[in-house]
């Protein structure tokens, strides 16, 4: 099977959300090219705001080929976000059980059947002062080298100021109107890695390989220059951690060293011109 259809649940979802995403926020998407229109493939896209997986799903909708999202299985739960959860065929990740392993079995099954898995590397929220991408978790790039389907880098950049990730009061700020920048970039290149033993070392190397994607889309975006060392949440503690110290963390939290292996899926926290 080349792709799945969008489906009913994901059909209402559009219905229900980008009327408001229209009214609210002005557009600036780029690269929906890159996005396949057959087979199945993998998004990689950071993740700065509690808003942005709207923004993406929104880009990416308009595309034909919707996203299926690893998300934390808490969201699967009762209530309407779990409904369109399980309806619109999004992945849980049971964190820290035995059933971690799942996410990656779902995601691989997934992506062989044709359809678009989105991952977020860095597994949460960046933590970053700058609101750079963090170092990543190797998942998306396990799930890659095991179908060797496409991996579409995703920079997204503006959700922030309507929902800045760790105010104290999660309210969105709506005026002035804000711009959310939605750009895709072409696979990443990781077929050196194809008929390599899956080593923590080659997982490191394919997962620094994404990131560094997704920044260089960012800093286009931005217009800036990302720092020349990655941020490690895991390395930060105390206030720093917690994004105390006005957000500002220490030098330990930055680092040279590659991502290490991780045992457990990718979840978010949460999901050029102008398009309806």
């Amino acid at each position: 099977m080349s792709r799945r259809r969008i489906g009913f649940w994901y059909r209402l979802a559009a219905f229900l959300l980008k009327p408001p995403l229209i009214l609210l926020f002005r557009r600036e998407w780029r690269g929906a090219e890159h996005i396949p229109a057959e087979g199945g493939f993998l998004t990689a896209v950071n993740h700065n705001s509690y808003l942005d997986p709207l923004s993406y799903a929104h880009f990416q909708y308009n595309t034909g080929r919707v996203p299926r999202f690893l998300a934390k299985s808490g969201l699967f739960g009762g209530g309407v976000v779990g409904w369109f959860m399980r309806g619109t065929g999004q992945i849980p990740v049971y964190r820290e059980s035995a059933d971690a392993a799942g996410a990656f079995r779902a995601a691989v099954d997934a992506v062989r059947r044709g359809e678009c898995v989105a991952f977020y590397p860095e597994g949460t929220l960046t933590r970053d002062p700058d609101l750079w991408p963090m170092r990543g978790k190797t998942g998306a790039a396990r799930v890659a080298l095991l179908t060797r389907a496409p991996v579409i880098p995703v920079a997204q950049w503006g959700a922030h100021l309507a929902m800045p990730p760790y105010a104290k009061e999660k309210k969105l700020r709506l005026f002035p109107r804000k711009t959310l920048h939605v750009v895709a970039g072409p696979p990443v290149d990781l077929s050196r890695f194809y008929d390599q033993e899956l080593t923590a070392e080659v997982l490191e190397e394919a997962t620094e390989t994404i990131m560094a994607a997704i920044t260089d889309l960012l800093a286009e975006v931005r217009g800036e220059t990302p720092p020349a060392v990655r941020y490690d949440h895991r390395r930060a503690t105390g206030a720093d951690a917690a994004g105390g110290r006005h957000g500002r963390p220490g030098d330990a939290a930055r680092t040279a060293t590659p991502p290490a292996a991780e045992g457990s899926a990718e979840a978010s926290p949460t999901a050029g011109g102008e398009q309806a």
